[in-house]
């Protein structure tokens, strides 16, 4: 549930990228839409079931898109130390991180 938030405080006031969190839940704070989907140039998924949400409900806006996963279990607060390591670690392929 915290995951994504931290990956957006995460990347936040880095040069040149701008991040969003948002769920794969109907339930969601901030659910996933298909205008965020346009908006992204890349979206990273925690867990291999958000992903297969994703492609279920937005398959049609991914095209040219790369859909991700990190593979990060929802066992963590938010920037839990733990997890920023872990987003940090998991998030370079994508963003250049202090």
């Amino acid at each position: 549930m915290l995951r994504s938030p931290t990956a957006e405080a995460i990347c936040q006031g880095i040069e040149g990228i701008e991040a969003t969190s948002a769920g794969t839940n109907n339930d969601a704070e901030q659910p996933l839409t298909g205008d965020l989907i346009e908006w992204a140039d890349v979206i990273l998924s925690m867990e291999r079931t958000h992903q297969k949400r994703i492609q279920q409900k937005f398959g049609g806006l991914l095209k040219g898109k790369e859909l991700a996963v990190l593979g990060i279990p929802d066992d963590y607060q938010y920037m839990q130390p733990e997890l920023v390591a872990l987003l940090k670690l998991r998030l370079q392929r994508w963003v250049e991180l202090a």
